[in-house]
């Protein structure tokens, strides 16, 4: 039998916690069930494979086409893709779901003033004092999702009650027996 995986999307603002809790699903997965997973962060895409592009409309549909195609890639042999990207437009996600086989989209909500206070990497100042533009949230729009398949607050939970929500969503889903039943 023929393994495949699946994409959970992470989709929302920069500093919402798509990384934070794709990490912590991510090793959970990999040290305590044993499956491959792969983390696919938008920052380390753009620099790596994506540094050609910009944050105009296009280009941002682009990195998230090549993000796609990756992930899709991935899952045909049977890896676990966690993708965390800002992803602003529903055309972008639309766009994931129909190209990458079994795409779940996770909604990391988080309000812009607590991404704000958040601003580890400095990208709100810099955006706000006029220096980084079509920043999203700030002068670029961010598109809530029509229908995720699952909707994280991280402003009212932790990052480990997120982990756990995902992961009590997957195996809700059958995914994680399905998953180990395959790799055993």
């Amino acid at each position: 039998m023929r393994q495949t995986g699946f994409t959970l999307w992470l989709t929302g603002l920069s500093g919402a916690g798509k990384t934070t809790v794709a990490r912590l699903v991510a090793n959970h997965l990999q040290q305590m069930e044993q499956m491959k997973v792969q983390l696919l962060d938008g920052d380390l895409l753009r620099e790596v494979i994506n540094k050609d592009l910009g944050f105009s409309r296009e280009d941002r549909f682009r990195n998230v086409e090549r993000a796609a195609f990756i992930a899709h890639l991935l899952n045909t042999h049977g890896v676990i893709v966690l993708a965390s990207f800002i992803t602003p437009y529903q055309e972008m996600r639309d766009y994931c779901r129909q190209n990458i086989a079994e795409y779940l989209e996770v909604y990391v909500k988080c309000p812009l003033s607590r991404c704000i206070s958040r601003d580890v990497k400095g990208l709100y100042k810099r955006a706000l004092a006029g220096e980084i533009k079509h920043f999203t949230g700030v002068d670029d729009p961010f598109e809530e999702p029509d229908n995720p398949d699952l909707v994280l607050e991280t402003d009212r939970e932790s990052p480990e009650e997120s982990k756990h929500r995902v992961l009590a969503f997957l195996e809700q889903k059958g995914l994680l027996a399905r998953m180990a039943g395959e790799r055993g």
